[in-house]
């Protein structure tokens, strides 16, 4: 945390900070064990659409090493942005005291991007690698590699890419004051 004193902010932005604060953890806790209760739970022609799959490309039985293997893979993505989410949560605790242009904000919406970023992109390889573990049993000849990029992981790289500029721009943003205050 900064040494200098925050400036009073509106008690508004406090709360709003708080309360994101507190959602960013209670997704870090709860989110990974709901993925992971979802892939040891549902039915196994769900499981081979999530993979971007027609529900009849699975042939045999969905085996527990491949619902485990493909059920850990399901829980990268998410575990990367929940990473991002820890960065998140450090910045709306920054906001909560008062710090809002820092460096160490900033910093945090850069790492915050990133993940986001990670996870988008991981989502993309683990659903096919995902495929190929669900169909893996099939004979030679009907195993799949199914590739898909769905909307949700198009708006969450532009989701991340406009909190990365948005970082950029605020840094350039304290570089410029820290200029001019050099000039006073």
């Amino acid at each position: 945390m900064p040494t200098t004193h925050p400036p009073k902010l509106p008690l508004r932005i406090r709360r709003v900070s708080r309360f994101l604060d507190f959602t960013c953890l209670l997704l870090i806790v709860t989110l990974p064990l709901l993925v992971a209760i979802y892939w040891g739970i549902a039915d196994p022609k769900t499981l081979v659409v999530r993979a971007n799959l027609s529900p009849d490309a699975m042939l045999g039985t969905l085996l527990p090493w491949q619902r485990l293997a493909a059920g850990f893979m399901a829980e990268i993505p998410p575990c990367l942005l929940l990473t991002g989410f820890w960065y998140a949560r450090k910045c709306f605790r920054l906001f909560a005291s008062g710090y809002l242009f820092t460096t160490d904000a900033t910093f945090c919406l850069y790492r915050f991007s990133s993940w986001a970023m990670a996870s988008a992109i991981a989502s993309i390889i683990c659903s096919s690698l995902g495929s190929v573990l669900m169909t893996l049993q099939n004979p030679p000849g009907l195993r799949y590699l199914a590739i898909g990029i769905s909307s949700d992981q198009v708006f969450l790289l532009l989701f991340a890419a406009v909190v990365w500029l948005m970082a950029g721009v605020i840094r350039q943003g304290q570089i410029l004051a820290d200029e001019n205050a050099q000039f006073i």
